[in-house]
Formats: structure tokens, sequence, C-alpha cells
């Protein structure tokens, strides 16, 4: 009885269809997916081809790509939109930078308070949204401290307002970084005789930045994106980024092309950046390798 079950079930395995084979009378696999391939493909083709026939294309290059107007904005648009966005992006990204080492730091701490405080600026900065911050650095701290200015004008609100955020984001990164470091590096450190801190900063840290240089251009194009929520803080035409002078000229002209210039401004900077950051993240994982 036994002999004649495993006969058969070896009859079945020889008689069965190979996996993927097409049905009698039906498609194969590769087929069918070839067929919805070139469904979705002509369903696209299909809805382009309808978009393009039904718009009015005169009435959309005059409200979006009007020559004459977009020709009205420069210089002004480069010598005070795209300069104030890249002064308090930049502003933003050193504050944020030395903030979250400095944070990174004390949450690897082994005192506890440190890592205690670290603990709570991340939790807290991370969960807030940036506008609020804005406001409270705009608002609230005039309030709270009556008489003082923040050096730098809208710039040093601004650079505030995004380092204060970018502190949290930057310090879980770099914290990342430095425990991406192989612990030998800082065992063979002190085993030639040097502190702690030398250690870290001659050794681990420098080694850190390079592991995390792709993350941080990612966020330096995150900070350029925010700068926008500098409109919030009552900013003077000369202190206006791209956001606010796009959106100024539009209402000025009853024109969308100012706006549709100060979003190509914004991709003439976090294009390279993020062309960048691809290529720093494709060397890197060459040299794993």
């Amino acid at each position: 009885m036994d002999r004649s079950d495993a006969a058969q079930r070896r009859r079945r395995l020889v008689t069965a269809e190979p996996a993927g084979a097409a049905a009698p009378g039906g498609l194969s696999r590769r087929r069918r997916r070839q067929l919805s391939l070139g469904g979705q493909y002509g369903i696209f083709a299909v809805v382009v081809v309808l978009l393009l026939a039904l718009a009015d294309w005169g009435t959309l290059r005059l409200n979006f790509a009007n020559w004459d107007v977009a020709k009205s904005l420069f210089p002004d648009i480069i010598t005070v939109g795209l300069r104030n966005t890249a002064v308090y992006t930049a502003v933003g990204f050193g504050i944020g930078l030395g903030g979250g080492l400095a944070v990174a730091l004390m949450r690897l701490s082994s005192v506890p308070p440190y890592r205690w405080f670290a603990t709570a600026y991340i939790e807290i900065f991370r969960g807030l949204p940036l506008l609020l911050i804005f406001i409270f650095v705009g608002v609230g701290v005039p309030l709270a401290f009556p008489g003082t200015n923040i050096p730098g004008g809208a710039a040093g609100q601004a650079g505030l307002a995004l380092g204060l955020a970018a502190t949290a984001y930057m310090a879980e990164t770099i914290r990342a970084g430095i425990e991406a470091v192989p612990k030998g590096q800082l065992e063979a450190a002190r085993s030639l005789g040097m502190s702690h801190t030398r250690a870290m900063r001659s050794i681990i840290i420098p080694q850190a930045f390079r592991i995390i240089i792709p993350p941080l251009t990612n966020e330096l194009v995150l900070l350029c994106k925010d700068s926008s929520l500098v409109l919030f803080l009552g900013i003077t035409l000369e202190q206006r980024e791209l956001t606010k002078f796009g959106r100024d000229l539009a209402g000025e002209q009853g024109n969308t092309t100012p706006i549709i210039v100060a979003g190509i401004c914004y991709l003439l900077i976090t294009i390279p950046l993020s062309l960048l950051a691809r290529r720093l993240e494709a060397r890197q994982r060459r040299g794993r390798r």
C-alpha cells in the first residue's frame, strides 16, 4: 500500500505543469504581465493626450507663464528673495549643526542629567510644528524678555527658529553617525594615551561626519524650504524671502507667474543639493564594498 502511494506521488510530480506555464487555452504569467503593463501605459497615454487636448494653453500661459511679468521680477527676486532665503537657511543650518553636535554628545554622555535634557529637547522639538516655533521666537521671546532683541534682526530670528528645530533632528543624525564608528577606533585611541575628549574630537567625530554628510545635505534642503515660514515674523520688504516675495508680487499683479518663478528659484537650490546627497550616498555604498 505504501509503495503504491509513493508511486502515485512520483507520477503526479512528473506530470505536474511547470510554474508559470500557461493553462490549456490560457496565457502564460509572463504574457499576462506584459498585457497588464501595456494596459497601464495605454491608460496613462490616453490621460496625457486628453489633458493636452482639453487644456486652454492661452489662458495657462497668460496666468502661469507670463513672460512680461516674469521679466519684471528681475533682478529683485535674486538680489532680495533668493539672497535672503540663502541667508536664513545658512544661519539656521549653522545653529542646528552646532546645537545638534552639543545635544548629540549630551545624549551619549554618561552623566544622567545631560542625557535627560538631550532626550527631552529632542522629543519636544521634533514633536512641535515648525510654525509654532516661529511664532514662539517672533512673539513669545519679546513678551517673555521685554527689551531683548535677537541679534541679526529677521535673519537672527529666522535662524534661531530654524536652528531650534534643526538641532533636534541633527542631534539624532550625529548620534547615529558617532555610534556607527567602530568601537575599536576609540579603544585604539585610548590605548595610545589619548583622553576620551581628545579621542572624540580627533578620531570619532571626524569619521562620524563623513558618514552623515548625505543626511545632513538632505536636512539643508528641508531647511531651505522651511525658510518660507519667515513671513510669519513680520518682515520688511527688504527682508522678504522667495515665498513672501512671490506671494506679494502675485497679489499686486493679479498673476500666478511670480509664484512659479519663486518655485523655480527654490529648485535651483534644492535640486543640486539633492543630487549631491544622492552622489555622496552612492559613493559611501561603493566604499563599503
